[in-house]
C-alpha cells in the first residue's frame, strides 16, 4: 500500500496532461459541428434531414450507455428513476438537445459557423439572466460586467456580418439564439434531476429521446425515400453523429473526472477560436478584425462568468457534469 501511495503522484502529471488534451479536443470537436453541418448543406438537404441523419447514426452509441445504466440501476448499483424522474428526462431531451439541435442546424443555413457559435456561447449569461427571472437570485457587478462583454462582442460580429449578409443574418441569428436560450433552460431545470439521475445516464437517455424526436419527426415531413441520399451526406452525417457529438460527450466527461471540472469548462471556452480558424481554412470564411475582437470580447466575458471561484454562477456550476453541444 505505501508503494502505491509513493507511486501515484506520478501518475498526476500524466493524468493531468491527458484530462487538459481531451477537454480541448472535446471542445475544438464539438465546435467543429458548424462546419461539418455547413459541408452537409451544400447537398441540398433540409434541417430536419440533417438533424435526423445525425441522430440516425449517434442513437446506437447512446443506446448501449442507456442501456448498461439501466442494468446497473436493476440489479441496485444506482437508483430506479421514478415516473416523474422518466418523464422529466423525456422534457429535458426535447428541450435541451431536440429543440436546440434544431434550431441551431436552421439558423446555420444562414449564418457563419464563427457567428453561431459566438451566439451558442451566450448560455452561460442566459442562465444567469434566467435564474435571477425565475429564482429571483441577485446578478453580482461581475456577472453583469462579464455578459456586458459577451453580449457586445456578439453584436460586434452581428453587426459586421448584417452588413453583408441582410435579414439572412438576422433570421439565422434568431434561430441560433432561441436554441442557446433553449439550451439554457435545460440547464437551469436539469439541475437538481442530475444529482439523483448522474451526469452519463442523464445525456445519454435525454440524447435517446432526442434522437426518437428527430427520427419520427423526419417521417412526419419526409416520405421514406427521402432516406436515400448521396453518399456525401451519410458520409458527412457518420463524422458528425461520431466526431462531433458522441466522442465529445465522453471527452468532456472523462475531462472532467481527471482534471476537474472548473478547468474543463475553461478550456471548453477554446471552441468558438477554433472555429474562427476551422471555417476560415475549410469554408474559406474570412478572417476580419471584427471577428477577433468580437471572440476575444465574447471569450473575455465567459472568462470572467466562470472564474469566480467559491461564488461561481449556477452556468458554472449546472455545466460541470454537461456536455456542450
Amino acid at each position: 500500500m505505501n508503494r502505491l501511495a509513493e507511486f501515484l503522484p506520478l501518475l498526476r502529471p500524466s493524468s493531468r496532461a491527458a484530462g487538459i488534451l481531451m477537454a480541448t479536443l472535446g471542445a475544438v470537436l464539438f465546435s467543429a459541428k458548424a462546419i461539418v453541418v455547413k459541408f452537409t448543406y451544400r447537398y441540398g438537404i433540409d434541417a430536419v434531414t440533417l438533424i435526423a441523419f445525425r441522430m440516425l447514426f449517434a442513437m446506437p452509441f447512446f443506446a448501449a450507455v442507456a442501456w448498461h445504466q439501466s442494468r446497473r440501476a436493476s440489479r441496485g448499483e444506482i437508483v430506479v428513476l421514478t415516473r416523474k424522474e422518466r418523464l422529466q428526462v423525456c422534457v429535458l431531451g426535447l428541450l435541451g438537445y431536440y429543440l436546440s439541435s434544431f434550431l441551431d442546424f436552421l439558423g446555420l443555413r444562414y449564418v457563419t459557423a464563427s457567428l453561431e457559435r459566438l451566439i451558442l456561447f451566450l448560455s452561460p449569461s442566459l442562465v444567469v439572466l434566467l435564474s435571477a427571472f425565475w429564482f429571483k437570485r441577485p446578478v453580482e457587478r461581475r456577472q453583469w460586467m462579464a455578459m456586458v462583454l459577451s453580449y457586445a462582442g456578439v453584436v460586434l460580429v452581428f453587426a459586421h456580418d448584417l452588413s453583408f449578409g441582410g435579414g439572412e443574418v438576422l433570421l439565422g441569428s434568431l434561430f441560433v439564439f432561441g436554441s442557446a436560450a433553449s439550451y439554457s433552460v435545460y440547464l437551469i431545470c436539469s439541475g437538481e434531476l442530475i444529482k439523483r439521475v448522474g451526469a452519463t445516464r442523464l445525456v445519454a437517455y435525454a440524447m435517446l429521446v432526442s434522437c426518437v424526436a428527430c427520427i419520427v419527426q423526419f417521417f412526419a415531413v419526409h416520405p421514406p425515400a427521402m432516406l436515400v441520399q448521396p453518399a456525401g451526406v451519410y458520409g458527412y452525417s457518420v463524422i458528425h453523429a461520431t466526431l462531433n457529438t458522441v466522442v465529445p460527450v465522453f471527452m468532456l466527461m472523462w475531462a472532467v473526472a481527471l482534471i476537474g471540472a472548473p478547468t474543463a469548462s475553461l478550456l471548453g471556452m477554446l471552441g468558438p477560436v477554433s472555429v474562427l480558424f476551422l471555417a476560415s481554412w475549410f469554408l474559406h470564411e474570412p478572417i476580419t478584425v471584427w471577428q477577433m475582437a468580437g471572440t476575444a470580447l465574447v471569450l473575455a466575458g465567459v472568462f470572467a462568468l466562470m472564474g469566480g471561484g467559491p461564488g461561481k454562477t449556477a452556468s458554472a456550476r449546472q455545466r460541470e457534469a454537461r456536455p456542450s453541444r
